[in-house]
């Protein structure tokens, strides 16, 4: 069973890119209503998915390198990285069934 990692601009490279499994990156931010309602559904994820995705969290306010580079508009936003890859993208609140959905579509 696995956890959330909660990284920063300067771990970012190595936690995401350095990584053989896919990595599901997610950006919150402390100030964010949606963020809290999405936060027990990405524990989740990490839990259920720990075998075979990797799931990691960056605040957006103290990293903007990170935003910058993942082109994050709105949190809270999700990133889904493989091989080095950007191969999936979805800003804005979502369900943990839609969230399940989305995983698995990009997920073996």
């Amino acid at each position: 069973m696995s956890s959330v990692t909660v990284i920063s601009d300067q771990k970012f490279d190595k936690e995401v890119f350095e990584v053989e499994k896919p990595v599901l990156v997610y950006f919150w931010a402390s100030w964010c209503g949606p963020c809290r309602l999405v936060s027990p559904s990405i524990d989740w994820v990490a839990k259920t998915y720990g075998e075979r995705l990797k799931v990691v969290k960056l605040e957006i306010d103290p990293n903007p390198n990170s935003v910058a580079k993942c082109d994050v508009k709105g949190v809270p936003a999700l990133r889904i990285f493989k091989d080095k890859k950007l191969i999936a993208t979805h800003e804005g609140a979502i369900g943990k069934q839609q969230l399940q959905s989305f995983i698995d579509t990009y997920v073996s």
